[in-house]
């Protein structure tokens, strides 16, 4: 499985050969000279500076401290599950449960959602509002059916959707949609 830190620190150190500034230069730039929202610095790097997107992406991110990797896991799941999305802590917690009994599970919280990986992203899940949470799943050649649904426009990581608003509703035919996408990872 790819580790995405070793690829974040060669993509760090590529920036600073390929550019001549290293990720803390680019950084200080942006915040004394540059514009303030991401879309607009993302802009900003590959029209005046002739960045490309990645970079330009990464730069904005590191100076906004809105990647995942600028802030803790705990204060990224401590302000997924804040305000009227605390009511889904527990489905979460729920699906932890289960995960807890797969080998190997990887979890990388993000800003909105928490990626489950295992050799690849088999599955997510998201405090989508408040008395409802999503669950994401990668089962593809699985037909939707029920509970299970396609996960169409939603989000284009998995391709099921389970939408659940209680931590009940995490029974045994959940566990088994999440073992059977754990399985093919």
């Amino acid at each position: 499985m790819a580790d995405p830190n070793a690829e974040l620190a060669t993509m760090i150190a590529n920036l600073e050969a390929k550019t001549g500034l290293t990720l803390d230069g680019w950084t200080a730039l942006v915040r004394t000279r540059g514009p303030e929202k991401h879309g607009q610095i993302v802009a900003w790097l590959k029209s005046e500076h002739g960045l490309g997107h990645g970079y330009a992406n990464l730069v904005a991110h590191k100076a906004l401290g809105s990647d995942a990797g600028s802030q803790g896991e705990d204060d990224l799941l401590a302000a997924m599950f804040a305000g009227p999305k605390a009511a889904m802590r527990p489905v979460y917690d729920r699906v932890l449960a289960v995960l807890d009994g797969l080998e190997g599970v990887e979890l990388a919280p993000k800003k909105g959602y928490v990626s489950f990986r295992r050799s690849k992203q088999f599955g997510l899940g998201q405090p989508s509002t408040k008395d409802r949470f999503d669950l994401g799943l990668n089962l593809k050649g699985v037909e939707p059916e029920g509970r299970l649904e396609a996960a169409g426009s939603w989000n284009a990581m998995v391709t099921h959707r389970v939408r659940l608003g209680s931590a009940e509703e995490v029974d045994a035919q959940v566990a088994g949609w999440l073992t059977q996408a754990w399985e093919r990872a």
